[in-house]
C-alpha cells in the first residue's frame, strides 16, 4: 500500500525485450538496497515486486498484465520515473490509498499556467472515469492528487509549485499517456452497491 507521495525520482538503466514479461533496472537514490527480496516498490504508480538490488539500483519484472495497461511497456533507457516505497504501519498517510494497482490509462488533454502552478486536463476511460468526483483523489502516474472539475470523461486537476519541484507530471504534453489508478474505497463501494441491486433484482 502506498500514499501517492512521490519520495524521489528514479533513472531507467536496462530494459528488457520480452513480449510477455520485461527486467527492468532502476538507478535510485533511495536506499533500495536495504528493501527485502520480495518487496513492493511503486515506479510511476504501479506496485512492481523488487527481484535484485544493490546499493543505488533495483530491478524488477513487469508481467502481461502492467504491459497491457500501463505506460510501463513504453519505457527507454534513460527514462526518469517516479518511485515510492510501500508506507510501513504508523507512517503518516499524505496522500490518499494508492494500492498500486492501475486501472488504465489516461491522456492529457489539457495543460496550462496558472501563476506559479499548473491546471492539468486529463481525458480517462469511462470505466475509471466513473470513480472520479470533484474534491475527490486520483493518482496519476503515482502522484495523489484532489480532482477540482468533473466534466464527463475528463477531469482537472492542479498542480502546485512543490508537486511540479518533485514530480515529473509538469513535463507531460498535451497527447502524453498517464497512469490512473482511481479511488480504492470507491471502487469497492461501487462493487458493494452493484452487487446488492443485483441481489436485490433477483428476488423480486
Amino acid at each position: 500500500m502506498f500514499t501517492g507521495i512521490v519520495e524521489s525520482q528514479g533513472t531507467i538503466l536496462d530494459v528488457g525485450d520480452g513480449v510477455d514479461t520485461r527486467r527492468v533496472v532502476v538507478a535510485s537514490g533511495l536506499p533500495v538496497e536495504r528493501l527485502a527480496l520480495g518487496a513492493s516498490i511503486a515506479v510511476n504508480g504501479v506496485c512492481l515486486t523488487v527481484v535484485d538490488r544493490s546499493p543505488g539500483q533495483f530491478a524488477a519484472d513487469l508481467g502481461p498484465e502492467t504491459l497491457a495497461l500501463t505506460t510501463l511497456a513504453r519505457l527507454k533507457v534513460g527514462d526518469k520515473v517516479h518511485l515510492e516505497r510501500p508506507l510501513a504501519a504508523g507512517d503518516p498517510l499524505g496522500g490518499h490509498l494508492v494500492a498500486g494497482h492501475v486501472d488504465g490509462l489516461g491522456t492529457v488533454v489539457a495543460s496550462h499556467a496558472r501563476g506559479p502552478a499548473l491546471e492539468m486536463e486529463i481525458e480517462a476511460p469511462h470505466a475509471i472515469a466513473r470513480y472520479v468526483v470533484s474534491k475527490g483523489s486520483v493518482a496519476i502516474d503515482g502522484v495523489s492528487l484532489t480532482v477540482n472539475t468533473v466534466t464527463g470523461n475528463r477531469f482537472g486537476v492542479t498542480l502546485v509549485p512543490h508537486t511540479l519541484a518533485v514530480t515529473l507530471l509538469g513535463q507531460r504534453a498535451v497527447g502524453a499517456a498517464v497512469n490512473l489508478e482511481a479511488d480504492l474505497i470507491a471502487k469497492h463501494v461501487d462493487r458493494l452497491v452493484s452487487v446488492y441491486v443485483a441481489a436485490q433484482g433477483a428476488r423480486s
